[in-house]
Order: C-alpha cells, then sequence, then structure tokens
C-alpha cells in the first residue's frame, strides 16, 4: 500500500514534468485520526515551485482523489497530505498475503554474494551474554536477507595466532602445575576462570605429569592448543543450541601459513601506501582520512592484529568475491572502524562495500542489580546459563527487542514471566491464540466463498492493516540492517491481535469464515517473523 502511493504520487510528479528527482516521503502518522498514511511531498515541493504547499497540497489531491483505494485524503498543518485507505481496499491485500505470503513479504533486491561475520569471540572462554547478542543480530540479519534473495554465507573468524592465544595456553599450563602441586601464579593478564582447571584437569588425565618433561614453549603450545579446542568445541555447542549454525570457521593463522599477510603488505607497498620507519612497518592510513598512520609490523618482527585483518578481508573480498562484508563488532571496537575502511579503500574495493555493524552492549539484571562481567576475571554470567534460565526464544528476542546502537538491559525475571509484560510471550501468545482457534472450528475450512466485505469493525480492519504494515517493517530491516524492525512488526501484529481477541468473536459468529481467513493470514505472517529472529512459532503455550 504504501509502495502505491508513492507511485501514485511519482505519477502526479510525472504529470507536472518535474524531472528532478524530489526526495519525498510517505510515512505512517502518529495520530490514527491524520489517516493510515501521510505524504510531504507539497512541502518539499514548494520551494522548487515557488508556491504555497496547501495549494500544491490541494493540486495533489484533486489529481488523486477519484482513485479507488481512498477513501478520503485530506490536507493537515502546513501542507501534509493525509490519506485514508477503503477498508475493501485493505482487505484485498489481505487476499494477496493470504494466497503467496512468502512473495507479498519479500523486498525486491539485487541478488549480491554477502558475507557475514559475526560472534567471531577469541577461543579463551565461554560465550557471554554481549556474545549473544551480536549472534542473534548476526544470525537474524543472515536470516532476513537470505529471505530478501541475497546469497548469504555465515562466518566465524578464529582469532588462533595471536598473544592472547599464547596466554590462554600459560594460563592453563598454570592450572596444570597447581593441579600437580606446584605453587604456581596464573598470569597477572591471563585468564582466571574456573574453566580452564577443568581443562586442565582434562590435561592430567591425557598427559599424567609428563609435560613437565617438555620444554616450556612446547608445553605451553600443547596446553594452548587444547584450551583452544574445548573452547571453541563449547563454543559451537552453545552457538547450535542457541538455533545458529555458521557455513565457514576461518583461522587466522591460515593467512599466516599460507604468507596471506606478508602479500597484502606487498600489494599495499606496490600501491605506494606503505612506508618503513624506526624499524617497523607502516600503513599510510591518513592518506584515507584517518587521524595517524597504524603499524603492521612492529620493530621486533611481531604483526598487529591489523595486519592480519587486511589480509583477512582482502580474502574476502578479492579471493572468494563477496559484493558486500558485514562485520559485527562489539561497541568497543569503534575506532577500530575508520582505519579498517582505509585498509578496503586501499584494497581497490568500494569501502562501501564493507558494513561495520557495532553492537551496543547489553546490561544483564538480576534482582534488579547488574551483573559485572570480564573475560579474564571470569566474571561474567555465561550464554549457555542464561538460555537454561530464560529459554532460547526468549533470549533470542530480548536480544532483539532493541535497535544494534542502544544499549540493552536483559532482565532475567522478564524473560521468564508467563504474561503480557514479557514481550515474547506476549507474541507467541498471539500465534497460540489463532492455532487454538483453529483447533475450535468444526472442519476442514475453504476459504473460497469468504466474503472479506463483510469484515468492517474497528479491530478486524486494525489487524489487517497491522499484518501489511509488517512488509515495511522487512523492509526496514533488509536496508538498515536492523532486526529490532521484525520484533517490532510483529509485536504491533500481537497487540492488535489481542485485541480482535477480546473484543470479537469468531467461532459461532456471522462472519466466522471471514474472521478465520484473516486469522489464518495473520498465523502465516506471525510465523514469517518468528523464523526471520529464529524465534519458534508455538502453537500451544
Amino acid at each position: 500500500m504504501k509502495s502505491r502511493i508513492t507511485s501514485l504520487i511519482q505519477d502526479y510528479l510525472n504529470s507536472k514534468e518535474i524531472d528532478e528527482k524530489i526526495q519525498f516521503s510517505v510515512e505512517y502518522p502518529k495520530q490514527e485520526e491524520f489517516g493510515d498514511y501521510a505524504t510531504n511531498t507539497a512541502m518539499i515541493l514548494a520551494k522548487q515551485l515557488k508556491r504555497k504547499p496547501v495549494d500544491i497540497a490541494e493540486e495533489l489531491i484533486e489529481f488523486l482523489k477519484d482513485n479507488e483505494i481512498f477513501e478520503k485524503i485530506e490536507i493537515a498543518g502546513p501542507g501534509f497530505v493525509n490519506f485514508y485507505i477503503k477498508p475493501q481496499a485493505i482487505l484485498e491485500e489481505i487476499k494477496s498475503i493470504h494466497k503467496d505470503h512468502l512473495s507479498y513479504f519479500q523486498p525486491m533486491v539485487e541478488h549480491k554474494k554477502v558475507q557475514v561475520e559475526f560472534v567471531s569471540a577469541n577461543p579463551t572462554g565461554p560465550l557471554h551474554i554481549g556474545h549473544g547478542r551480536g549472534a542473534a543480530i548476526g544470525d537474524s540479519i543472515s536470516r532476513i536477507l537470505k529471505y530478501s534473495g541475497f546469497q548469504v554465507e555465515k562466518e566465524y573468524y578464529i582469532n588462533d595466532a595471536g598473544l592472547q592465544m599464547r596466554m590462554l595456553g600459560l594460563s592453563t599450563f598454570a592450572r596444570y602445575k597447581q593441579l600437580l602441586g606446584i605453587d604456581e601464579n596464573v598470569p597477572e593478564d591471563g585468564y582466571q576462570g574456573e574453566y580452564l582447571v577443568d581443562i586442565a584437569k582434562d590435561m592430567m588425565v591425557e598427559y599424567g605429569d609428563a609435560l613437565l618433561n617438555k620444554k616450556e614453549d612446547e608445553a605451553i603450545s600443547i596446553c594452548q592448543k587444547k584450551a583452544q579446542d574445548v573452547i571453541l568445541n563449547d563454543i559451537v555447542k552453545t552457538l547450535k543450541e542457541f538455533r545458529i549454525e555458521f557455513d565457514t570457521f576461518f583461522k587466522e593463522k591460515k593467512l599466516y601459513d599460507s604468507n596471506e599477510v606478508d602479500n597484502s603488505i606487498e600489494y599495499l607497498k606496490s600501491k605506494g601506501y606503505i612506508y618503513e620507519q624506526d624499524g617497523a612497518v607502516w600503513f599510510k592510513t591518513t592518506a584515507f582520512g584517518d587521524d595517524k598512520d597504524r603499524v603492521l609490523k612492529k620493530s621486533n618482527g611481531a604483526y598487529t592484529y591489523f595486519a592480519s585483518d587486511i589480509a583477512y578481508h582482502k580474502n574476502k573480498f578479492l579471493s572468494r568475491k563477496f559484493d558486500t562484508v558485514i562485520d559485527i563488532w562489539g561497541a568497543d571496537h569503534h575506532g577500530y572502524v575508520k582505519r579498517m575502511k582505509s585498509a578496503i579503500e586501499a584494497l581497490g574495493i568500494d569501502g562501501g562495500s564493507l558494513k561495520v555493524i557495532l553492537v551496543q552492549i547489553v546490561n544483564l539484571l538480576r534482582g534488579g542489580k547488574k551483573v559485572s562481567m570480564s573475560t579474564r576475571r571470569a566474571q561474567f554470567i555465561e550464554l549457555k546459563e542464561v538460555l537454561e534460565e530464560v529459554g532460547v526464544d526468549a533470549a533470542r528476542f530480548m536480544f532483539l527487542s532493541r535497535s544494534v546502537d542502544s544499549h540493552l538491559d536483559f532482565d532475567l525475571e522478564l524473560a521468564k514471566k508467563q504474561t503480557s509484560e514479557n514481550p515474547v510471550y506476549y507474541a507467541q501468545y498471539a500465534y497460540a491464540r489463532i492455532k487454538n482457534i483453529f483447533k475450535q472450528a468444526d472442519c476442514e475450512l475453504k476459504f473460497d466463498d469468504a466474503d472479506l466485505n463483510n469484515l468492517n469493525t474497528k479491530e478486524e480492519i486494525d489487524l489487517a492493516k497491522a499484518v501489511i504494515k509488517f512488509k515495511d517493517f522487512i523492509k526496514k530491516a533488509t536496508e538498515e540492517l536492523e532486526p529490532y524492525f521484525i520484533t517490532k512488526g510483529v509485536l504491533a501484529i500481537a497487540e492488535n491481535l489481542h485485541k480482535f481477541y477480546n473484543r470479537q468473536k469468531v467461532i459461532g459468529s456471522e462472519f466466522e469464515k471471514e474472521r478465520l481467513f484473516l486469522l489464518d493470514s495473520v498465523a502465516k505472517v506471525i510465523k514469517l517473523g518468528f523464523d526471520l529472529i529464529g524465534v519458534e512459532a508455538k502453537e500451544k503455550m
């Protein structure tokens, strides 16, 4: 409906021979009395045509007034035009949705090859709820883009070649020594979590005290690999429970083993963006607007994380030929975005091809108090603990209940409530209510002779409008890479469903078949919304 109105306004502009692309909008009025849709076209045109907005609005209304979808069109304020849609036109849209809802809601997009890289937590400890939010966002974006027609590949990048992994080996070896009665402290900057004690116990079973007889570097390397494998397996298992599976796991170490890091530096050098100073290798990121140049290789010969990240993104774009790469990072990586964009442009790739989504932090609340989180000090609540306590559906829905750039307070007690206060319960209960109504229906229904013109109560029309609007929510979620719009759209439908249910009878009513037709359409759309965010559509609650 929104696109139809936009097209009609464009017809008006064409009739006035206005060739320039006018950036008018068609939006939903905030207040119901101002109609179903509103446009600022007259106000946008006023300056260009040097006419009063009200006069242009009147002319626009005259052009559109005989269109069959409008019940009335009015001018509001300084020149806004408000559209009121005929109920029959709204119900015709419901017929199209019922016939093929998957096609109806699918945005029109270019079918490009897209990679979504998310979670990518260092395998140094279990996943916490901050990782959980990024995981839910990344997986939901992937689902939305795939539904919209993109070729999507989900990837987990394993940082297995840096100092943090060495510290993991040192910390595990220290725990191993402690179990053998040796007075050994975990390094101050090491990992303190009890999960390393369990890994050290496994090392004891496998090696006994044999690691003490090996060279320290070899023993640390063995501990590092063991800890990394155990932790990564635990991460993968937790993510699978969270309904997330990756297409690819890419190891940082591969970039060094295949000389891709050195080759990337040489590639940039051939472009004139590399220089040496004080024994270090520098990348001239200031040439692309960065506030200072960045070191790729230190004077001691050690590579920086930035060096391998450049090689990794070169691999994504130039070797694996992704059209668009979406990186989902924590908000603390804000300062890293500009330098990564600089690298992309230096590689000869359009900087807009890299989309970086910065996910704001999650505050976990228990008893009204924040639970602090620190991976190294092991002061955190693991994601799998949250899943065990509130369930996968509640966790995913709550993680997606705010926009990615907003802080999120995750209330464990709220997530467990079976009341309308809990948004996921509220949404799932709407679907279950519809399914329960159909169970009460006497026979298998055929809707061929359903006359939707019999649907004319406010609750019926409002419910139909909420379903139609979901198309715009999906479009926004796709364009803005923002799954929050899906939860918002589903909740809007659920709210109208509950209002309808509380005020209108279905089974045994005069227009039972028509109302069941509407509810069947609603159920299909709610389930689509749940599928896009990885939440189960429960038939019974």
